[in-house]
């Protein structure tokens, strides 16, 4: 094609696709069934991997659940067996070590199958300012939150694409848009998910694999204890996230196909308005709306236990 007929397409359909996503905003998307699918969430000892197995326990799927918790694994496998669950399976699993992750994924798929719908949601914050922060910890951090997800799509992914189906959900956070002041590691891995996960998406319309879908969510922060002590500036406008309602959202967008989440809705007119604004300006609106702060009273799960 020459550059006025290309330029004429972008213009098509960028339009059609403006009018997609409006007639999608505002009439309700039809959710997809699931049965059948082999459903593996990582991080599910509690938290949000706890809710959104729960959420999926009425969905005719088989769940695979990991953790590094075993007791955790446990109680979550007798909830979702008594939402009437009937095929659940947990292993203990640290994500953060690549041997470990492939040698479970490989377990997973001789003793379960194919993995069709794969959900990374383990994640761990130190809640320490940069140079306070030990190597190890950082290190730990980007293998938990951000290199897992690499090992896991090495396992898991080509099964999806020899069969041009699947689902890659990455659990990541606002804090993998926007860099928030005392969560240098935390936010650098974030980052590193949200990129991952959108170039993989890229590489899988690049092959013509349109069976395999993906879905990349970003929460505020949430009230799960893994923030705790943590406090936001101006709830109404962004409220510290309740972990069933993100739960429900999640599994919501999976079931559509949604393949961008942001939670609370205002992160949509906060990541556009930092595309355009001075630095400078960014900064001082980083303070109104508390980012400076946000992490001054952190104790977090670990603090707690210390």
């Amino acid at each position: 094609m020459n550059f006025l007929l290309e330029t004429l397409q972008l213009i098509v359909l960028t339009i059609y696709y403006h009018l997609e996503s409006f007639i999608k905003f505002i009439i309700p998307q039809r959710k997809k069934d699931v049965s059948g699918e082999i459903v593996l969430i990582t991080g599910a000892g509690s938290g949000i991997g706890r809710l959104m197995a729960l959420e999926f326990a009425t969905l005719d799927v088989s769940l695979v659940l990991w953790d590094i918790n075993v007791d955790g694994l446990k109680e979550t496998a007798k909830q979702v067996k008594e939402k009437g669950a009937s095929r659940v399976h947990y292993y203990q699993c640290d994500c953060g070590d690549r041997e470990v992750v492939y040698r479970v994924a490989e377990q997973v798929k001789n003793e379960i199958g194919d993995v069709t719908i794969l959900i990374n949601n383990a994640g761990i914050v130190s809640g320490n300012r940069f140079m306070d922060t030990p190597d190890a910890v950082v290190e730990k951090t980007l293998r938990v939150n951000a290199m897992s997800h690499f090992w896991t799509y090495k396992a898991f992914l080509p099964a999806m694409t020899d069969k041009n189906h699947g689902h890659l959900v990455s659990v990541a956070s606002s804090a993998g848009l926007i860099g928030v002041n005392g969560l240098a590691d935390y936010c650098s891995s974030k980052f590193a998910a949200v990129g991952f996960a959108e170039s993989v998406a890229l590489e899988l319309i690049a092959a013509g694999k349109d069976g395999v879908k993906t879905t990349i969510v970003c929460p505020y922060f949430i009230n799960t204890g893994m923030f705790d002590g943590c406090r936001t500036k101006w709830p109404r406008l962004l409220p510290t996230l309740e972990p069933d309602y993100v739960a429900k959202k999640i599994v919501s967008a999976i079931l559509t196909d949604q393949v961008f989440l942001l939670l609370p809705r205002t992160l949509y007119l906060l990541l556009a308005v930092k595309g355009f604004i001075p630095f400078k300006q960014s900064v001082i609106l980083g303070m109104y709306l508390g980012a400076f702060n946000f992490m001054d009273a952190f104790t977090g799960r670990g603090k707690k236990r210390e």
